[in-house]
């Protein structure tokens, strides 16, 4: 018995497929469903159907998220994602707050969550960007996933770049709340380096300090969604939702 070999047809059609499962979806948005049929055949569109779906549940993700962080105590008020001091300026107070003498302390941290509520609308398109790359193959796996499995993802692919690009966002938020003022008065009132041992950039660490603490916070609340639209047929609120994950 011969082997059979594959047809032009059945070659053209794994090409096809290869092809398209790399596309972003923004990409997989513009193709012709009937074309995609044609050449995958009949009841395959579920792959396309996942990506729609993943990326309708990482964008309401982001932007409830966005709603919730980008407003006034949205991280200060919040107990579960308010951010705290960098370490050196945690172990500065420990010293200070016995006696009274934390008041720039505290004031600091008020002005650092402050900071990062007023970044966090300003990155809504960084993170929506980032949205954008996945593609159909990732968003297969992701849809088989566990309840978190497509923000896991957006945070594993993207938390360099979000860092990257949001640390200026965020670098500017604070000097317009006055908390890099507030860093020099520190400097200036308080010898930091005798204290804590330590000679640091505290402006510089301030800002790193805030970005890392200001995503995780974004992503806590990505994952939230995903959780909800996942468990609950209410949460999803649009058709290709209902589809995908109903």
């Amino acid at each position: 018995m011969t082997d059979r070999k594959p047809t032009l047809m059945t070659s053209t059609r794994r090409t096809v497929l290869l092809s398209l499962s790399a596309l972003p979806l923004a990409a997989c948005e513009t193709l012709d469903p009937a074309l995609i049929e044609g050449v995958l055949g009949a009841g395959t569109l579920s792959e396309g159907d996942a990506a729609l779906g993943i990326r309708a549940a990482l964008d309401n993700g982001v932007g409830n998220a966005l709603s919730k962080l980008g407003r006034r105590d949205g991280f200060f008020g919040n107990p579960v994602v308010r951010i705290p001091l960098p370490a050196v300026l945690q172990d500065l107070q420990s010293y200070l707050a016995p006696v009274g003498a934390d008041g720039l302390l505290v004031e600091l941290q008020q002005q650092l969550n402050r900071g990062a509520e007023k970044a966090a609308p300003v990155a809504r398109d960084i993170f929506i960007g980032a949205v954008r790359d996945l593609t159909i193959r990732d968003a297969i796996g992701i849809v088989r996933g566990s309840d978190t499995a497509a923000t896991d993802y957006l945070r594993t692919r993207t938390s360099a770049d979000l860092t990257t690009l949001f640390a200026p966002i965020l670098q500017d938020a604070l000097a317009d709340t006055g908390a890099l003022r507030l860093i020099d008065e520190v400097e200036s009132q308080i010898p930091v380096a005798l204290v804590t041992g330590a000679d640091v950039d505290l402006k510089r660490d301030l800002v790193r300090h805030g970005v890392d603490h200001a995503l995780r916070g974004v992503f806590h609340y990505i994952a939230e969604e995903e959780v909800a639209i996942r468990r609950d047929p209410a949460a999803r609120t649009s058709a290709i939702l209902k589809r995908v994950f109903g």
